[in-house]
């Protein structure tokens, strides 16, 4: 159904609240703007769904307290965008969630699976995506835009039952209770300015001073683009952040020397360099610098080993049907290897499941045979 006032919204789910699952999916646009503009909502049971106009309908507060009901399990396909819109339009984080892109990589599935694969494999349904480019904030909506909106939740509620079965079935409900409750993390889904330098790209590069402007520069540019509500980019590129971060002008004469800076008008451009003047003279004492990570690169000797590492890390991938990616990286081989504490494959279900192998192979009590031409464990 296409809801589009209150008293509908309110009856739909006033029924969704006797479900013990819900299935959840946003379309919304961000091309322009530096806020999502969440176009419209679609949330099903297992016995009916809705399409809900966020547009038209001025109070959402029953939706909210669906979505934060914590009796209910959210069920999102790759849900980590989805979270922020509903963060940022609603001001409410839906919890508990399950989300099917992460739970097939744990079964078997290729990582970052899409939807309309994902609902071809489990319901043998071949997904059209011609309303994937819809400009949803335009009005009226077709009957084949809500058809394609619909399509997005209706299989969900089936395919979750299936998941944990087959979870269960192998005993991994445990591990992945821990990565689902992490997509909820507020830190994941909410913008703090003064985080926003953690996120510039390029950045690898700075000392910890040139860090200390970038975090100023950064959040500057934040509070900027969400009070104009523009794209980052638009008021100043990623490139020209680090570029100015380096040079740490102190004039407004001096910042134009940086290409990429002409965009700016003259009230931005002294805002800049105050931002900058201000990271500049900050107090590491009271106000302490970035941190500069910097990893050990590995010796000759050791880029063997972890050769070594990774090879086993794919047979276990291989036997588990879990991605190697989403096992470990290269670092956390690395970490491994060094004995470092914490380490993301000394605990949790990586130990479990790759980790405690490879801390044998480190210590010589397995290893490694070529037999029929595949790699096999001593």
């Amino acid at each position: 159904m296409y809801i589009t006032d209150q008293q509908s919204l309110e009856a739909f789910c006033e029924r969704a609240s006797k479900a013990r699952v819900i299935a959840v999916d946003t379309e919304f646009l961000r091309e322009r703007t530096y806020h999502p503009k969440l176009c419209l909502i679609q949330v099903a049971t297992s016995e009916e769904s809705a399409a809900i106009d966020p547009l038209v309908i001025d109070d959402l507060s029953a939706l909210v307290a669906l979505l934060v009901d914590e009796n209910i399990t959210k069920v999102f396909h790759a849900c980590t965008q989805d979270l922020e819109v509903i963060q940022d339009s609603l001001g409410c984080v839906p919890s508990p969630v399950f989300d099917t892109q992460l739970a097939a990589s744990f079964l078997g599935q290729r990582l970052q699976i899409g939807y309309g694969a994902l609902v071809e494999a489990y319901c043998k349904v071949k997904l059209p995506k011609a309303e994937s480019l819809t400009d949803w904030s335009r009005r009226p909506l077709d009957p084949d835009q809500l058809r394609y909106a619909e399509d997005d939740v209706i299989y969900l509620p089936r395919i979750y039952d299936e998941m944990i079965t087959q979870l269960a079935r192998k005993d991994r409900l445990s591990w992945l209770a821990p990565e689902m409750a992490a997509l909820t993390d507020a830190t994941r889904v909410t913008r703090d300015p003064e985080e926003a330098y953690l996120h510039l790209k390029r950045s690898s590069s700075l000392t910890r001073r040139q860090l200390a402007v970038a975090r100023e520069v950064c959040a500057w540019r934040e509070r900027v683009a969400a009070q104009r509500d523009l794209p980052r980019k638009w008021i100043v590129s990623d490139e020209v952040l680090v570029e100015t971060c380096r040079r740490t002008p102190r004039t407004v004469e001096r910042l134009r020397g940086v290409r990429g800076t002409e965009q700016l008008s003259d009230r931005d451009a002294r805002a800049l360099v105050s931002a900058v003047d201000k990271g500049l003279s900050c107090d590491p004492a009271r106000y302490p610098y970035p941190k500069v990570v910097h990893r050990d690169r590995p010796s000759a000797d050791m880029e063997s080993v972890l050769d070594l590492m990774y090879a086993m890390l794919r047979i276990v991938s291989d036997q588990s049907g879990i991605a190697p990616q989403l096992i470990a990286s290269r670092d956390d081989l690395h970490d491994l290897a060094l004995g470092r504490e914490d380490a993301r494959l000394a605990s949790g279900w990586r130990h479990e499941l790759a980790g405690e192998k490879l801390e044998r192979l480190l210590a010589g009590e397995v290893g490694l045979t070529v037999k029929d031409g595949h790699l096999e464990l001593l």
